[in-house]
């Protein structure tokens, strides 16, 4: 019993410190510090009668990039003023009632399809709701310390999100990249594995859903990293990251090449495709007529279950797999006793774990590159 509190105690935390765990526990820390710190400026600095504006937007800008946190707070700062002035504008001419009350939230909600302001543009209605419905004959002298409190939020949140650790994404992209790799690894290992003795098509239809799920899972790796890229404008922690990484490598600044993940990825998925070639061709292989010739069973199994290791894991020591393939198709070129039936399907598994083992080397040097020091 008391083991198994154990496991689930360190199965919890290791969960609660995945890098996107702790960007979301530093998120919620920053937007409480960020509501917090504009909330005590609001009502202690400024003296103001709606002290909630300010640590509303602020919590409206701390999103989880920097650039984000810019673009969105700006929005929001223009949404903002925009329900000011509309609600000062109907309330002073038409006064506070049902009507006007929906017609300002109708305006509102207008004014926020305009594009440049769309993703925050039900602030203009929502502030537009807090003016009017907070006594607006109180309010109504007070339009610049209104646009005031709300241009507030919005410096504190940016400054928050830009001064408190500001997240950098390249650890999370890293994670992935290196799922796929080792799920890639593990379809080849069971691949030499199953063909060394004998394989049904269950297996290889098992193999293509394989990839199939690794399709999907390359789709959420571009997500990541496009949400890397984005968490690298505007942060101060990319230049530092920059610096330690040529520091690291012993490298001068105009020599250092960061890790391109577009270019990993796009590798990968050229792997993921040729990875379902193979595994086609090896079910169709389960319906060849006569039995497979045990020299190029054996050779290549052993290329493949390499392959397959060194995909996975990239320090793992084989012998080059390209030269490796090259060589068994020269040896089955010279054997006049091979029967010519047979060449079409041992030319497809060659050259489809051709195409891999160059991925293979790329994959390896990638890595290599993304090496750095801890930046998320």
């Amino acid at each position: 019993m008391v083991d198994t509190l154990q496991d689930r105690a360190q199965k919890l935390w290791a969960a609660a410190v995945q890098p996107e765990a702790v960007t979301g526990w530093l998120q919620i820390a920053k937007a409480v510090i960020a509501g917090t710190v504009a909330w005590w400026l609001s009502r202690d600095v400024l003296d103001s009668q709606m002290p909630f504006l300010a640590p509303w937007t602020a919590l409206l800008t701390v999103h989880l990039t920097v650039y984000r946190s810019v673009s969105r707070g700006l929005q929001t700062l223009v949404a903002s003023i925009l329900g000011v002035a509309l609600s000062f504008v109907i309330g002073a001419w038409l006064g506070v009632s049902v009507g006007t009350f929906a017609l300002a939230l109708a305006v509102g909600m207008v004014l926020a399809l305009v594009p440049w302001i769309r993703d925050e543009g039900v602030a203009i209605a929502t502030t537009a709701i807090f003016v009017l419905g907070a006594g607006f004959g109180q309010q109504q002298p007070l339009l610049l310390d209104r646009i005031l409190e709300i241009g507030l939020g919005v410096a504190v949140g940016i400054a928050v999100n830009l001064l408190i650790i500001p997240p950098l994404r390249e650890k999370q992209a890293a994670r992935y990249v290196d799922s796929i790799n080792r799920r890639m690894g593990g379809v080849l290992v069971d691949m030499a594995d199953e063909f060394a003795t004998a394989w049904d098509t269950e297996r290889a239809d098992a193999w293509v859903e394989e990839t199939r799920s690794m399709s999907r899972e390359l789709a959420s790796a571009w997500q990541e990293v496009h949400f890397a890229r984005e968490s690298e404008r505007g942060n101060p922690r990319t230049r530092r990251a920059g610096a330690l990484l040529r520091r690291h490598r012993g490298t001068p600044a105009d020599d250092a090449e960061e890790a391109s993940y577009e270019e990993i990825l796009a590798r990968v998925e050229e792997g993921i495709s040729h990875l379902r070639h193979l595994s086609r061709t090896l079910r169709e292989g389960a319906y060849a007529e006569g039995e497979w010739d045990d020299r190029f069973r054996q050779r290549w199994v052993a290329i493949v279950r390499d392959a397959g290791r060194s995909i996975a894991d990239p320090d793992a020591e084989v012998e080059p797999i390209a030269d490796r393939l090259s060589g068994l198709a020269l040896d089955l070129a010279d054997n006049t006793e091979l029967p010519r039936r047979s060449w079409p399907l041992y030319g497809s598994l060659i050259a489809s774990m051709l195409h891999i083992a160059v991925i293979v080397d790329d994959v390896a040097s990638a890595r290599a590159a993304r090496e750095t020091p801890s930046t998320s």
